[in-house]
């Protein structure tokens, strides 16, 4: 019965390190996402790093990439600059790819 328990909180302990893991690369890639549109946007060092942030918080509105997506291109086309909901997408996914990577490095 101690092998099936011991298995039992691995793979709790795994599916807990798993969530975490996802959850730090959504962050670290709204983060890349929110630097972007800020270069885009032309702010100023200290602009990008706040609106970073904003980007970061913008995702605990509802469940999935809508609430992130909808704000960065609104707030792209709101700065005038031209850019579609699909380029907002591909850089999603690319920031995604690189947040993966860079945690990964980490560990």
């Amino acid at each position: 019965m101690t092998d099936f328990n011991d298995r039992e909180r691995a793979e709790e302990a795994k599916f807990a390190r798993d969530e975490e893991m996802h959850f730090r690369v959504h962050a670290r890639r709204n983060r890349l996402l929110g630097e972007w549109a800020a270069g885009l946007m032309g702010l100023s060092a200290v602009e990008a790093e706040g609106y970073a942030k904003g980007v970061v918080q913008a995702d605990f509105e509802e469940a999935g990439d809508e609430d992130v997506i909808r704000k960065v291109l609104g707030d792209l086309v709101s700065a005038g600059q031209d850019v579609s909901e699909a380029d907002v997408r591909a850089a999603l996914e690319t920031k995604s790819i690189e947040a993966r990577r860079a945690l990964m490095g980490e560990g």
